[in-house]
């Protein structure tokens, strides 16, 4: 399992292999070290790129990441149709914004780490035990990053995202983290503390109003080495409590994450949430360690390169010099990585990625500059929970309606036609609409996102009830047997619809796309010659962006 251990000094590093070479520095290295000549800049400057659209939320337009990024017009504009083609990002008129796939890094790292995969069941349960939010958090340099929260909907709920990242000392975990530092990382955190006093450069947490002496928080951290558990009274925010317990890693004894229950004082105190709580989260992360200790250690099995190295120039041959060719061969370096690859050597890089060894090695160099890649024992990099600073955060809180709005949208374009998805209802006797584009026309099919039909009498119906464990008729087995439904007319004279499924990643069936149109548009032979290939082309990308979305979290349907 991933351990907080200090890496042991490998054989060979990227950049030993330039080791006395002149450096420059750059304005895009992430705690002001230079920049190592071998650096890939493209790659610097597209990573600086996503960073300023996740900080502001997940959307900028093209002149606001111009000033934020202090790069040329030209130059922003070629990052984003870079990212664009990758489809890291979407464009949308002069604004750009991040796209689910993107979340595909972040899921390299989740996935290496291996730590949600095992703890998550484990703190969603106790989640609803306690009817409290549980979170696990790892250490990020001087700061802490949430890997998984199990929240509780209430009007004060926990806001934190997976990928925020918050200081040390103004958390729960933060003091057990501290409690393993060295002398130099001590020293980091002073420095950064005293650059930044109030916290500027933790966007998840309000800034720091109230400073305290260094000392405070050391004394924090040798109490929670002594007792083997820290609380957070307050420090965050005014009504906002925690009590952390950090799991071990079974094989070395460090940290290996910290597990916490928070809530808001108007139900526990800090010093309730110790005698009352502690006790039960304590029994959690016992259970946590028992579930590391059964885990075998992961064999070399190289991920699928996300990008292709034919789509790669291809995509240069349409875009011509639109297409940075060096930023797309270096995002698909981290999507080497993954549970069964933790970590690389620099030749299993090249072989997973199908670049060359040079290549590779340069991403590496530039990775390893950013933060996002840390060098380990025998010639292997891994992953740094710094990769969640890609997009991670914003994107962690998707939905399907606002995965599917954008591509509703494209398809409502290309047909001239109104687009929509549905879910069913609990019970199943009506459809509700969570998503709609509606055509430009003079008459077209009017209806909100919101509206509730009874589901039998239409085409997005009958396709989710097709998928139930038993059809109740012939039309609906018939729906089932062809993959999608065509009503024609049967609900309103003039009206003529075709659906078909949208799956998740298990391949269950959560909600269903249609394309509605006027009677008099297109005969039913010509909906399903027509409009059939591109409903299901426009699903099969939902449902893509569904996959990357929900592998390690739960994507609302509504």
């Amino acid at each position: 399992m991933p351990a907080e251990t200090p890496a042991e000094p490998p054989v060979e590093t990227p950049t030993e292999a330039v080791a006395g070479a002149p450096v420059e520095t750059s304005s895009d290295a992430s705690d002001g070290t230079p920049e190592p000549v071998e650096a890939v800049t493209p790659l610097i400057r597209g990573i600086g790129l996503l960073r300023h659209l996740t900080d502001a939320g997940g959307t900028l337009s093209l002149s606001g990441l111009e000033r934020a990024t202090g790069l040329a017009r030209s130059t922003v504009d070629r990052i984003t149709s870079t990212l664009a083609r990758m489809e890291y990002v979407r464009l949308d008129g002069r604004d750009v914004a991040l796209a689910p796939r993107l979340m595909e890094l972040g899921n390299a790292y989740l996935a290496a780490l291996r730590l949600p995969a095992l703890l998550n069941p484990h703190a969603d349960a106790l989640a609803d035990e306690l009817d409290e939010s549980v979170s696990l958090a790892v250490a990020d340099r001087d700061g802490i990053r949430f890997i998984h929260q199990a929240t509780r909907r209430r009007a004060m709920s926990l806001s934190f995202r997976i990928g925020d990242l918050l200081p040390a000392e103004r958390t729960a975990p933060g003091p057990l983290f501290a409690s393993q530092w060295t002398a130099r990382e001590w020293q980091a955190w002073r420095t950064r503390r005293a650059a930044d006093p109030e916290d500027r450069g933790f966007p998840a947490v309000p800034p720091r109003t109230h400073t305290s002496p260094d000392d405070d928080f050391e004394r924090r951290a040798a109490r929670a080495r002594q007792d083997g558990w820290a609380l957070d009274d307050q420090l965050i925010e005014p009504g906002l409590v925690a009590v952390s317990v950090p799991v071990r890693d079974p094989g070395t004894g460090r940290i290996a994450c910290v597990a916490s229950v928070v809530s808001h004082t108007s139900r526990h105190s800090a010093t309730d949430l110790h005698d009352t709580l502690l006790p039960r989260l304590r029994t959690a992360v016992a259970t946590m360690e028992g579930a590391l200790r059964g885990v075998a250690t992961a064999s070399f099995s190289p991920a699928s390169a996300s990008v292709s190295a034919q789509l790669l120039r291809a995509s240069k041959q349409e875009l011509g010099r639109e297409f940075i060719e060096s930023l797309a061969r270096g995002l698909t370096v981290l999507t080497a990585f993954g549970e069964d690859s933790p970590a690389l050597t620099l030749t299993e890089v090249a072989k997973a990625t199908g670049l060359a060894r040079a290549t590779a090695r340069r991403a590496l160099i530039t990775y390893e500059h950013l933060g996002l890649v840390s060098a380990g024992p025998h010639r292997t990099f891994a992953l740094t929970p710094r990769v969640l600073s890609l997009g991670f955060p914003p994107l962690s809180r998707t939905s399907l309606p606002r995965i599917a709005g954008p591509h509703l949208a494209d398809l409502a374009a290309r047909l001239h036609e109104s687009t929509s998805l549905a879910v069913l209802s609990p019970t199943g006797e009506e459809i509700q609409y969570t998503a709609r584009s509606a055509a430009q026309r003079v008459m077209s099919v009017d209806i909100t996102v919101g509206t509730r039909l009874p589901a039998p009498a239409t085409s997005l119906g009958q396709v989710l009830l097709a998928e139930r464990a038993t059809a109740a008729s012939g039309m609906l087995e018939e729906a089932r047997r062809r993959g999608y439904a065509l009503l024609d007319e049967e609900w309103e004279e003039g009206l003529r619809s075709i659906a078909v499924p949208v799956h998740d990643r298990t391949g269950t069936v959560v909600a269903a796309a249609n394309v509605a149109l006027h009677a008099a548009r297109r005969t039913p032979e010509e909906c399903v010659q027509d409009i059939l290939p591109e409903l299901r082309a426009t699903a099969a990308r939902i449902e893509a962006e569904l996959a990357v979305a929900g592998r390690f979290l739960r994507v609302a349907s509504q």
